[in-house]
């Protein structure tokens, strides 16, 4: 059943559900806590381990549901009226009729010593993914055990409740779980199919067809019907397969081309996967820094705490005690060129900026393009898009001057920057030529933590034309190139790790 757990895991984390290593391990224990045999409890035991908020609860709904579903086998077609009569006359008349039907009752009997039944609706853990109760998982064991499986009898006897069990084994036995493209349906359906014991079933249906008899090619028809229902049963099962263990692959894939590729290069359809992208990431960034502010470095040993903590104890060291360091929310300035220059990138720029506001709380948020303002309230107030439409349309369009910028940022912010703010620089230098007041950033940096300039622009562009790199970036701590999503997710996990 672990390995049932496993893949179920697997299934969430498809469809957005963030599970961790540890929250796995929690679950494999509240399954063993609470057992197999109530449906609901299970659900809602693992529920409470592996679901937090409301959206990955309303996903983990459907996924166990799906999961473990136990949809009954269609039922095999009747055999027409006139082909049972015209088997009778000639079992009958014809010995070796006879001898085909001891065959078909022996199989008949074989089928019914499995037992059947139908499961509870309590009780039934059995799913695309695995069986949940014990008689059922034994038997899915069992079968796995030996290697060939008697699929014709396993048909002709309408157990639907062992040949769920025998499909799911099989699932495992192949590795259907696996299965990631649309292309690989017919590829696990023909394995599992296999592995239940097709060939026994097709060399069957052939002794049945050259026996020359009515009873035989009766029975090789009913066979001909089983086999293709079955094989539409696996082929749905495939399916669902395919859908639990690859419900957002597409998107994903899209996601990961969209957070790796330069800014300029994606396309104004994809801006609103781009805007979940940056909120995503946001939360990201949150979650990190949403860690306790005092964290243990083991191995540095605090001589004084520990002596002071172990007075009662004589002097003995029961009580050990290390050295910490304080992590708090650091303090940042952001300054952000929304001039035609990064026409490209501004948009882009500023909704990272705005996500940068909702993470940390101590943000003060600046765009330019001559004439420097501060857009910190702007982001507070509205929404994403009404604030950067907003912010583009009052700071942006006009020529760059990176020095009227600095000398307003001088006038506005250069008191309220200390040992503990990080100042984020993000534009290309390039200032038409113009003075770049790099004397105003070596104040800053004078004052400020660190500096560190987001350039979107490739190196063996800095320095060309009429960028300024050559002259600023000597006043940074950093100067880096910050074309994508992933560039700026690194940059500003190391601000937050490295804060104090």
């Amino acid at each position: 059943m672990s390995q049932v757990l496993s893949n179920f895991v697997r299934a969430l984390r498809a469809q957005d559900v963030r599970v961790s290593i540890s929250e796995s391990v929690d679950a494999g224990r509240v399954a063993e806590l609470v057992g197999f045999e109530d449906r609901q409890v299970l659900k809602d035991a693992l529920s409470q381990v592996l679901a937090k908020t409301d959206d990955e609860k309303f996903a983990f709904n459907e996924c166990f549901d799906q999961f473990f579903a136990f949809d009954q086998f269609k039922p095999p077609k009747p055999a027409s009226n006139e082909n049972d009569a015209e088997a009778e006359s000639e079992q009958s008349a014809d010995g070796e009729g006879q001898a085909g039907e001891e065959g078909e009752d022996q199989d008949g009997d074989g089928g019914e010593s499995e037992g059947s039944g139908q499961p509870s609706d309590s009780g039934s853990a059995l799913g695309s993914g695995g069986s949940g109760s014990d008689d059922r998982e034994s038997a899915a064991e069992g079968s796995e055990a030996s290697p060939d499986r008697d699929l014709t009898a396993l048909l002709e006897s309408g157990d639907d409740v062992e040949l769920q069990g025998q499909l799911a084994a099989a699932g495992r036995e192949v590795g259907a779980d696996r299965i990631r493209l649309f292309t690989q349906r017919g590829l696990f359906t023909r394995r599992i199919m296999e592995a239940m014991g097709l060939d026994g079933l097709n060399e069957t249906i052939s002794q049945e067809q050259r026996s020359g008899t009515s009873a035989g090619e009766a029975r090789a028809d009913n066979l001909r019907e089983l086999r293709e229902a079955f094989r539409l049963e696996v082929r749905d099962y495939v399916e669902r397969q395919l859908e639990l263990y690859t419900a957002n692959a597409g998107r994903q894939l899209r996601e990961e081309v969209l957070s790796k590729i330069n800014i300029s290069n994606v396309d104004r359809r994809d801006f609103k996967l781009m805007q979940a992208l940056v909120r995503k990431m946001a939360k990201r960034l949150l979650a990190l820094n949403s860690r306790r502010k005092k964290k243990s470095r083991r191995g540095q040993l605090d001589v004084r705490r520990t002596i002071r903590q172990n007075i009662e104890y004589d002097g003995l060291m029961f009580d050990i005690a290390w050295k910490q360091t304080k992590v708090d929310r650091p303090k940042v300035v952001a300054i952000c060129d929304v001039s035609g220059s990064v026409a490209q990138y501004a948009t882009f720029l500023l909704m990272f900026l705005y996500s940068l506001t909702e993470v940390l709380p101590k943000v003060r948020a600046f765009a330019f393009s001559n004439q420097l303002g501060e857009v910190t309230d702007l982001f507070a107030e509205k929404k994403i898009e009404e604030a950067i439409a907003e912010a583009l349309s009052v700071h942006g369009g006009g020529s760059t001057d990176y020095g009227q910028a600095f000398e307003d940022f001088e006038a506005i912010a250069l008191d309220d920057i200390d040992h503990r703010t990080t100042v984020l620089i993000l534009g290309d230098a390039r200032s038409n030529f113009g003075d770049p007041r790099a004397d105003i950033l070596d104040k800053i940096h004078d004052r400020a933590r660190r500096v560190l300039w987001l350039n979107p622009e490739g190196k063996t562009l800095w320095n060309t034309g009429d960028s300024e790199m050559k002259r600023l970036s000597p006043h940074c701590d950093r100067a880096v190139v910050c074309s994508s999503l992933n560039d700026l997710e690194r940059i500003v996990s190391d601000i937050l790790r490295t804060a104090v």
